[in-house]
């Protein structure tokens, strides 16, 4: 494995995560339009891979975040205290009784169903988090004194301000400093970077950001919008040649970023919103590690299916697998994520290797 990571013992936590956390309001198998009632979880990308790492891995976690205090912040916190995830480095700001200065996000989300695709309906203007600033955080207190083996951070997060950004980059510098190693989710979002000047912003922040991350995750179009990449004639589609499109992409991309030590990505093509072909591409110390495809994925909710890979990827590399095994930890991870409603697993250890070693869905008595 080329990754050196920091040994258990001298680190109070396995893995801690840097990103915003919302209220996500599900109308379950109906929609936003016509809702008269709405399901409550937690969730946020950067987020989800501490809980998923947690929940379903038995890594100790916590999470570097920011809420108003008020009822909705204080109920994020419960969900995130019931995932287990440690909740001592969040920062608590005042709340101004209206929302005019500081709030919590909400992200209302339809699941989709067959020809309909999920609805993401963000409203995070003016949060906690996208307020967060360089300074607050004592980064040598935990990374040097507390201990950290692994910071998971992402292009979210380093979107929503550019303070957050300014955030981003003080983190993994620390980290860096202190031997952690560092994971960035690149996870392009149009809207999130669209009035603060698109994507050539994206790839002004990203890119500086990727010169001191070791493991980056990222699919096609995330690393074309986020570092300037692109794969020739790509589409949407798995198959042997748009994956041999992408692995020429991920060579020159490690040719430039000479510090990535691993980079990888989910294979999906979208049947329908409850149907598709799944896997996942893991470049690692020279090599391409693709993990077992799985055609016809039948998928509940898509939504963290991607970051249930990364703390799956994350989990194999911590307990010391390469590329090979780490990427099928992810992408097992990920495919039983989206069998379950809500941003985070609820899978656990067991099922996830059950589905490595070719186990099925008779049922279990």
């Amino acid at each position: 494995m080329s990754l050196s990571i920091r040994p258990k013992s001298e680190c109070k936590f396995d893995l801690v995560s840097l990103g915003e956390i919302m209220l996500r309001l599900d109308p379950g198998e109906g929609r936003i339009r016509t809702a008269r009632e709405f399901k409550a979880w937690e969730g946020g990308g950067e987020y989800n891979v501490a809980r998923g790492l947690k929940r379903c891995f038995g890594m100790e976690t916590a999470v570097v975040t920011a809420f108003a205090d008020n009822e909705i912040g204080r109920l994020i916190e419960d969900f995130i205290m019931q995932g287990g995830v440690d909740t001592s480095l969040i920062q608590w700001k005042p709340y101004d009784g209206l929302g005019r200065e500081i709030r919590n996000g909400l992200n209302f989300t339809e699941r989709g169903f067959g020809i309909r695709g999920a609805v993401g309906v963000p409203d995070r203007g003016l949060t906690a988090s996208s307020k967060m600033k360089p300074g607050e955080v004592d980064w040598d207190d935990l990374f040097g004194n507390q201990g950290v083996r692994w910071l998971h951070t992402g292009g979210i997060f380093a979107a929503l301000s550019e303070s957050t950004a300014e955030v981003t980059e003080e983190a993994v510098q620390a980290a860096q400093k202190y031997g952690t190693i560092v994971s960035y989710d690149l996870n392009y979002r149009p809207s999130l970077w669209k009035s603060i000047g698109g994507i050539k912003k994206a790839q002004e922040v990203n890119r500086s950001i990727a010169r001191k991350v070791d493991v980056m995750i990222g699919n096609e179009e995330d690393f074309t919008a986020c570092l300037g990449f692109e794969v020739e004639g790509g589409d949407e589609n798995i198959s042997t040649i748009e994956v041999d499109k992408f692995k020429n992409m991920i060579r020159q991309v490690v040719t430039e970023f000479s510090n990535f030590k691993a980079t990888a990505t989910t294979l999906r093509s979208v049947k329908t919103a409850t149907l598709n072909d799944w896997g996942a591409i893991c470049w690692e110390g020279g090599n391409f590690h693709e993990s077992t495809h799985r055609p016809g994925l039948e998928i509940m909710d898509r939504v963290g299916g991607g970051d249930s890979f990364a703390s799956g990827l994350i989990y194999g590399f911590l307990v010391g697998h390469g590329g090979e095994v780490a990427v099928n930890y992810g992408a097992a991870h990920g495919a039983l994520a989206m069998t379950t409603p809500g941003d985070t697993s609820m899978a656990s250890l067991a099922e996830v290797e059950k589905l490595m070693s070719g186990g099925g869905a008779r049922v279990v008595r």
